[in-house]
């Protein structure tokens, strides 16, 4: 499986590539941003892969840092209710039920940015709960790559990790239930979507780790989508361009119930059938994630910060 990948090297210096099973590296010729590369139409794209992954590896995975595939001007956004379990879920926990069961029948769907590039966590780093929510989940997603036209492109696994007991108050609040620090992570490696086919049938599951034994445990399929990855493109791209591209988080299917919570220490790992697997230590309030920052000058300060986990 081809999958384009951000990586830096020992000297800090960041370049974009491809990556194969054997996990080989082989750098695009030009050092071009993943931003660039969206700039590009789903043709040009897959000519600049295939015709880079002919060549011989530069490097091997373990030599170098891989980064979040976002940057430039690149946005994440996220849409939610779109998965019957979804609906529940918000019905559940929301003061204001009718509010989702709406807007989950609704032409409408319900669409909200997630992050900046570099407010996006990787494989191996840590995602945080917020310390002035009591209730806190992860929620593993299907996320779209989009380039500047809104073709999709690519798909990565996604984490839009939800404060409930916010949102749960009132809906108006939910920028702070779901935009915070720690509160994205995707994927590191993005799978062209020339080798997916259609992303109708995919297994994903989730697990959260808690002193070694699984906390809880769940699975579903995008079969159960309630939307069409097509219709969330189609609002995104209305009223607002996308020079960079974008990634897209298509809401999941997955909500654990309202006895369970993230606690610090856990990790949460997901898989999407076909994408990928996502795993990340779970920490508590924003001075976990305060490292970022260092690491907008200085990307190999990620590595500090980064947790090793069984194969």
């Amino acid at each position: 499986m081809t999958r384009i990948v951000r990586f830096a090297d020992d000297a800090g210096t960041v370049r974009t590539g491809v990556a194969d099973d054997s996990g080989g590296v082989r750098a695009f010729p030009g050092a071009p941003l993943v931003a660039e590369l969206l700039r590009l139409s789903g043709t040009e794209l897959r000519a600049l892969v295939e015709n880079t992954s002919s060549g011989p590896a530069a490097a091997h995975e373990g030599e170098v840092l891989l980064l979040p595939p976002l940057d430039g001007l690149m946005e994440l956004w996220a849409a939610g209710v779109t998965y019957e379990r979804s609906r529940e879920a918000r019905v559940e926990e929301s003061t204001e039920q009718s509010v989702y069961e709406r807007v989950y029948d609704a032409e409408r769907p319900e669409l909200f940015f997630k992050a900046q590039p570099w407010r996006v966590v990787t494989d191996g780093e840590p995602i945080a709960v917020r310390d002035d929510s009591e209730l806190n989940v992860p929620e593993p997603e299907l996320a779209l790559v989009l380039n500047r036209h809104g073709e999709t492109v690519g798909y990565l696994v996604a984490d839009d990790v939800s404060s409930r007991s916010i949102e749960g108050e009132n809906p108006l609040y939910l920028p702070q239930a779901k935009i915070y620090a720690g509160s994205a992570a995707v994927s590191p490696g993005i799978v062209p979507a020339w080798e997916v086919g259609a992303p109708d049938a995919l297994g994903i599951t989730l697990t959260v780790w808690r002193d070694g034994e699984a906390a809880y445990r769940a699975a579903t399929s995008t079969a159960a989508f309630h939307r069409t990855p097509r219709g969330l493109v189609d609002h995104l791209w209305r009223c607002q361009p996308f020079p960079d591209g974008a990634v897209l988080s298509t809401g999941t299917g997955i909500v654990p119930p309202l006895d369970f919570t993230l606690r610090a220490g856990d990790v949460v790992e997901m898989s999407i059938e076909g994408i990928g697997t996502l795993r990340n230590p779970v920490r508590t309030g924003r001075a976990g994630l305060d490292w970022l920052v260092e690491a907008l000058g200085d990307p190999l300060a990620r590595r500090a910060h980064r947790s090793r986990f069984p194969a």
